[in-house]
C-alpha cells in the first residue's frame, strides 16, 4: 500500500530515489539472465540491500527500472517501495524533467543500486541545511584502487569541476541530495547527469559534503562484485 505524501516537518529529507535501470554491460554474462539490481550481495540483492538501508532514513522510496523492468519492479514492490518509474531507453537524469519529480520542491537522496555504503544520512541532512539547502550536494568517498570515478574539485565546499583525470582525495560516491524543482527552474532539459552537473556547477549550485561514508564500495564488474561480497563479510577491498 502506498503511503500518502503528508508533510512531516521533522524530516529534512523525506524522499530517496535509487537508480536501477542500467543494463549492467560490464557484468556480462551474468546480467544476460539476471538484471544487475538483483545480483546477489551476501544473502540479499544489491537493490534490496540499498532499500533496507535508506528506508531507515526517509519516508518515501522510489526506484527507476529499465532492463528487465518487470522482474525488478516485482522485486522492489514486494519490499514496499512507493513508486517504480520505468525509464528504459532514457538517460540517467530523464526522470528529473519528465516525471512528477519536476514539481517536487524539496530535497531527495539519489543513489545507485550498485552502491553499498555505510553513511549517516542524519548528518548529511543537517549539513544540507547548513549549506543553505543548495540545488545539489554531492557526497564524497575516498578513492579506492581499481574503481573509476569522478574526482571532486571544490573550494570552500563549492564544486568547480568534476574530473576523471585530475586526482584529488575525493570521489563522487554516487550519492547526492538534489531538489528537482530547482533544477527544472535553472537548467535546460537533458537526460544526462553530467550535463545537469555542468549546468549547476556553472551557477555555483553544486556543493560537496564534508561527511564521508564510513565504508563505501560499488560494483560495476563481476570481479568487483566478488570484492564487494568480501567487503560485506567485514574484510577490506582496498
Amino acid at each position: 500500500m502506498i503511503r500518502p505524501w503528508k508533510r512531516n516537518k521533522n524530516k529534512v529529507i523525506r524522499h530517496a530515489l535509487i537508480m536501477a535501470a542500467g543494463r549492467g554491460m560490464r557484468m556480462l554474462p551474468l546480467t544476460n539472465s539476471i538484471p544487475k539490481p538483483l545480483v546477489h550481495f551476501g544473502n540479499d540483492t544489491l537493490i534490496s540491500s540499498g532499500i533496507h538501508r535508506i528506508t531507515k532514513a526517509v519516508e518515501f522510496v522510489h526506484i527507476t527500472v529499465g532492463y528487465k523492468a518487470a522482474t525488478v519492479a516485482q522485486h522492489v514492490i514486494e519490499l514496499g517501495v512507493n513508486t517504480v518509474l520505468n525509464t528504459e531507453g532514457k538517460g540517467n537524469a530523464w526522470w528529473i524533467y519528465n516525471t512528477f519529480f519536476k514539481l517536487l520542491d524539496e530535497p531527495i537522496f539519489v543513489l545507485t543500486c550498485d552502491n553499498i555504503v555505510e553513511l549517516d544520512f542524519n548528518l548529511i541532512s543537517k549539513e544540507y541545511v547548513r549549506f543553505g539547502r543548495p540545488t545539489c550536494m554531492v557526497v564524497p568517498a575516498r578513492p579506492i584502487r581499481g574503481l573509476e570515478g569522478d574526482y571532486i574539485l571544490q573550494r570552500d565546499n563549492v564544486v568547480f569541476r568534476l574530473d576523471r583525470r585530475k586526482p584529488t582525495g575525493s570521489y563522487c560516491s554516487g550519492i547526492q541530495v538534489l531538489n528537482p524543482a530547482k533544477i527544472n527552474g535553472m537548467t535546460r532539459r537533458t537526460e544526462d547527469f553530467n550535463s545537469v552537473w555542468r549546468q549547476l556547477i556553472s551557477r555555483r549550485q553544486v556543493y560537496c559534503s564534508n561527511i564521508y561514508p564510513k565504508r563505501w564500495f560499488t560494483a560495476d564488474t563481476i570481479d568487483q562484485l566478488a570484492r564487494l561480497n568480501t567487503w560485506g563479510k567485514g574484510r577490506s577491498v582496498s
